[in-house]
């Protein structure tokens, strides 16, 4: 369950969130909705072109939320435009960290990943001269892209059956829920065919109500014969498509920050700026893999490696304290407090193949590396962003830091030390596989921390050139 940290943060544990937190939550919905009407609304101004069909298609998944067991999550409640296509509440960014599923009682133990320029990762893959796993999606690279050719596509279609996410109990209730919006029509306009030519069960409305994970002698909890269960994997499949096709469109990535402005030769940094960019490609390591691009290359801000950054714990996540059945009987974290995120070492030791699978404890506690477009992007200057795969840094300023003097302060003595995060740092969550190399003692002066912020800041989208006076 939630725990103390929900407690913490003003409400009753384990029945859920603060009333304020709760408030924000309805807002966001709220919005969500909002969004998705007007895209309803927007639908002839697709046109019969089949790439703005297809995205706009995608984009009308991406803002519903009754492709979730319980109505009232769709994939922008962790992935709004106006901070990213990350995190949208600051009080759950400060706090938390973590977003709750479906069930509103059950969250998970990362930060919402961007999947704002997600879709340029390319398929995993192992470069075996570098020893570097390349590509995939998610921050434990899980998402590996083989099956579909692309890993958001793959992405996609993750949430919906993680009972921690939108929760459903079987990838044919998604396809259901998708044959009852004013949208079926233009999914069967796309993708050809008869989609939902499908004989649902009369349980169907009750299996489909029912938050994941299936019982382990029923797998797949909707029962459907073998040939409706391929139609319903096949546009399942599609789904995932549709979505990525609008995550590679430019609302999605739109190259429009300063930064892409002084490229093109229409703007120009300023001084503190360009002193930062001149540490981000050299004494602060930075572009060695939040890369920049090169020739002919769109410069990504990242090599779609992963990195053990040696992050402390953040004992706010709540999945510390989900260690016992909830209401559904699903116990999220039989370990409780002694659980260990293992990153993309876990993600290969689970997967199909043996031979990736052998690497799996060399990429023990190492994490995707992000894109840094957009990593200030925020609605307002007072907005909470978190950032890693824990969020236990928020700010630039402690992420910078951080980078500067991980191996040059002391340890911390305790969790209310009042120096942590400025003049100390906790030991590291798990140091396995730690990355001693590109971090940890940087020698940058305060001024030179602050100018690579200044820096990672002309890295929002939505720039506008100031009109001359």
């Amino acid at each position: 369950m939630l725990g103390p940290v929900m407690a913490s943060l003003g409400g009753s544990a384990p029945e859920g969130f603060s009333p304020e937190i709760q408030q924000a939550i309805h807002q966001l919905e709220a919005r969500i909705d909002g969004i998705e009407a007007a895209t309803l609304q927007a639908g002839p101004a697709a046109g019969r072109d089949p790439r703005h069909q297809m995205t706009h298609l995608g984009k009308l998944l991406f803002f519903d939320k009754q492709l979730s067991v319980h109505r009232n999550e769709a994939c922008a409640f962790c992935h709004m435009p106006d901070t990213g296509f990350t995190g949208p509440l600051s009080e759950l960014n400060r706090t938390t960290v973590a977003y709750p599923g479906s069930v509103r009682t059950r969250v998970g133990p990362r930060k919402p990943q961007s999947c704002a320029y997600a879709t340029f990762a390319p398929v995993l893959h192992y470069n075996a001269l570098q020893g570097e796993f390349v590509g995939g999606a998610f921050w434990d690279m899980r998402a590996t892209g083989l099956r579909l050719q692309s890993p958001a596509a793959e992405q996609g279609l993750g949430p919906p059956l993680n009972p921690l996410e939108m929760g459903f109990a079987d990838a044919a209730c998604v396809v259901y829920r998708l044959s009852q919006r004013p949208y079926r029509a233009l999914f069967a306009q796309v993708w050809g065919g008869e989609p939902f030519a499908i004989a649902w069960p009369a349980a169907v409305e009750q299996v489909c109500a029912t938050p994941g994970p299936p019982p382990a002698t029923d797998p797949f909890p909707l029962h459907l014969p073998p040939a409706d269960r391929a139609r319903a994997s096949t546009t399942y499949e599609q789904i995932g498509l549709a979505l990525a096709a609008f995550e590679a469109s430019p609302e999605v990535n739109a190259f429009s920050s300063k930064y892409d402005y002084v490229q093109a030769g229409q703007a120009q940094f300023t001084p503190e700026e360009q002193a930062g960019y001149d540490l981000f490609r050299g004494k602060a390591k930075c572009n060695q893999c939040h890369r920049d691009g090169g020739p002919g290359q769109e410069p990504l801000f990242t090599d779609f490696t992963a990195a053990n950054l040696g992050l402390p714990p953040n004992p706010r996540l709540p999945y510390y304290g989900e260690d016992r059945p909830d209401p559904s009987g699903y116990t999220a974290n039989p370990q409780g407090p002694r659980y260990l995120d293992p990153g993309v070492g876990g993600a290969l030791s689970q997967g199909p193949d043996a031979q990736w699978a052998r690497h799996a404890a060399a990429f023990t506690a190492r994490f995707q590396v992000p894109t840094l477009r957009n990593v200030d992007r925020r609605p307002d200057p007072g907005f909470v962003k978190a950032y890693m795969h824990n969020g236990y840094l928020q700010s630039l300023k402690e992420v910078v830091h951080f980078y500067n003097t991980r191996d040059t302060l002391p340890r911390c003595t305790g969790p209310q030390d009042p120096r942590e995060k400025v003049g100390c740092w906790p030991a590291p969550e798990d140091p396995a596989n730690l990355n001693r190399t590109e971090l940890g003692d940087l020698g940058l002066s305060e001024q030179e921390e602050d100018a690579l912020v200044a820096f990672l800041r002309t890295l929002t989208d939505g720039y506008a050139i100031p009109r001359a006076k």
